[in-house]
């Protein structure tokens, strides 16, 4: 198995698979029917016994919550990491909404979009056990769990009311895997920017890492401060970077809004970074 053929046969799942077009009966009364959500993914290999999976327990990186590569898949060799990237339409969308909402067509990225792209991943693990290999989705599986002020199932005494976090981190996973960099805003700044969504995969499959273009953890950041300004509730700075409180609480609001749908992308659009690395 090379990492060609898992490029190759995830490009052909991407075109296949259901659900990357908005329907006019899926649309219903928005104004988002024929709208493509995602262009072709990036994808990066990482080694699963990267010492920086190890590093990611420590207090103050993610912390002991952290379940590493092989805690999820016993024998894991390798990570795949996958950075879908939102389509100019869903920026746009977003860029040019009003500060107090979001657009329809970034709430239909992130739910639709979030469910197409675990189709496309389901759909690799499949072809992936076919051919043999051992496979891990954390994302997909029971045992993840996210933490929001606090509030989890998860049982560590380190866990806070302040902690915002979870026992997976696509962004994290991605840094490893060598597609990019931390923003200030902690989304990941990939060679298509931070507009899009991120997904991983745990194998038993002995992959070649890819070089990680970068050695520090905001290599790919200006610090130009766009996304302060982008931000309506002022949750970011260049001090503290991003909070996190005023970004959930904002989430709750256009979560009651526009159910059965949320999301904000204002930080991820109209930025030098939406669809680039910058500079």
């Amino acid at each position: 198995m090379t990492k060609q053929q898992i490029q190759d046969q995830l490009l052909t799942i991407f075109s296949t698979v259901e659900g990357n077009t908005i329907t006019a009966e899926h649309a219903g009364s928005c104004p988002v029917a024929g709208l493509q959500l995602f262009q072709p993914p990036l994808v990066g290999f990482g080694s699963a016994a990267d010492p920086m999976f190890e590093s990611y327990k420590e207090d103050g990186v993610i912390g002991p919550w952290f379940m590493a590569p092989q805690e999820w898949l016993p024998g894991a060799k390798s990570i795949i990491s996958f950075f879908f990237p939102f389509t100019q339409a869903v920026c746009d969308g977003e860029a040019r909404s009003q500060p107090d909402g979001t657009s329809p067509e970034w709430l239909f990225g992130r739910i639709e979009g979030q469910q197409f792209l675990l189709s496309v991943l389901q759909g690799l693990c499949g072809w992936l056990t076919a051919q043999g290999a051992a496979v891990c989705m954390p994302a997909a599986d029971p045992r993840f769990a996210g933490i929001t002020g606090g509030k989890t199932k998860l049982a560590h005494p380190e866990i806070t009311s302040g902690t915002y976090s979870s026992n997976w981190s696509e962004r994290h996973a991605a840094y490893v895997c060598g597609l990019g960099t931390f923003s200030l805003t902690r989304a990941i700044i990939t060679q298509k920017g931070t507009a899009g969504r991120l997904g991983s995969i745990i194998t038993d499959l002995e992959l070649e890492p890819d070089p990680r273009p970068y050695t520090g953890l905001y290599d790919y950041c200006t610090r130009c401060g766009a996304c302060i300004r982008r931000c309506p509730v002022q949750a970011i700075s260049l001090e503290g970077g991003k909070l996190q409180d005023p970004c959930n609480q904002r989430s709750a609001m256009l979560r009651e809004r526009y159910a059965p749908r949320y999301g904000c992308g204002k930080c991820q659009t109209g930025i030098p970074c939406q669809s680039r690395i910058p500079g």
